[in-house]
């Protein structure tokens, strides 16, 4: 499985591609997709066209994002939900399944606590894809971290797809 992993932003955007094979994360590409000072259409065009060329080259089978969560600066966060917006339209178009996870999920699943500082994460997503450095901007590191997020919650196993076991008393 091919899993696209993006945090979301509007002057930078993380993304993080990684293959899931079994228990075994490997990364295959990770970036930044940077939008300079230009019209604010054009920026989303920019977005939109990246994430649809991501992709059309890497075929992902899925794609995740952190869901946005903003208390402060409100004008920061309409600029990140319209990128979202290209981001989930560039999915729609190419009928990609598409997922989000909260921060605390994100954090729980890489490192074992919702409470996660940065650099816990950056740790985990080293070690966990079997990188030589950390990836940074921190937007990428998190994008991968969105990734593995996903990677860990989909069950591929042939196991995956058995009922649940019967609870209860045991019929005869």
């Amino acid at each position: 499985m091919i899993i696209l992993g993006i945090d979301p932003g509007f002057g930078r955007v993380g993304y993080g591609i990684i293959r899931k094979n079994g228990s075994q994360l490997t990364a295959i590409t990770y970036g930044l997709i940077e939008t300079p000072p230009i019209a604010l259409p054009d920026r989303l065009q920019l977005i939109h066209r990246e994430v649809k060329d991501l992709i059309s080259t890497h075929k992902p089978d899925a794609l995740a994002t952190e869901r946005l969560l903003f208390t402060k600066n409100q004008t920061t966060a309409m600029d990140v939900a319209k990128a979202l917006g290209c981001i989930l339209l560039a999915t729609a178009e190419t009928g990609l399944p598409y997922t989000e996870y909260s921060p605390p999920e994100i954090k729980q699943s890489i490192t074992g606590t919702g409470r996660a500082e940065k650099k816990q994460i950056q740790f985990m997503v080293t070690k966990l894809l079997g990188l030589q450095s950390t990836p940074k901007p921190d937007d990428v590191a998190d994008a991968l971290a969105i990734a593995i997020t996903h990677a860990l919650r989909t069950l591929s196993t042939p196991q995956a797809t058995l009922p649940p076991f019967p609870v209860g008393k045991p019929t005869r």
